[in-house]
């Protein structure tokens, strides 16, 4: 436990931004999965490319915010355009 004030302070605003930053990760990872379920169910419909476009400000936003590192954004997004783009190709082959 810490002593002096300044380092008791630090460990409230220490708390207060690991739960913040951990809320923030947990809406990321339940936005992917909606996108994920939403693209397997129905293919890529309007409702899908609308998730899509949501997800992608939510990682792109804990990105910049240094919640999750660029390059971990950059292959979500990747992943999650790329499962787009096969739903659609499985969509026109019918």
């Amino acid at each position: 436990m810490p002593n002096k004030p300044a380092a008791k302070k630090y460990l409230r605003v220490s708390k207060k931004r690991h739960q913040h930053n951990l809320n923030i990760k947990k809406n990321l990872k339940a936005i992917i999965k909606k996108v994920k379920e939403t693209l397997e169910d129905s293919g890529a419909s309007q409702k899908a490319e609308e998730l899509l476009k949501e997800a992608v400000k939510i990682i792109d936003s804990a990105a910049q915010k240094k919640i999750i590192k660029k390059n971990t954004a950059a292959r979500k997004k990747k992943r999650l355009f790329k499962k787009l783009r096969t739903s659609k190709a499985k969509n026109k082959k019918k």
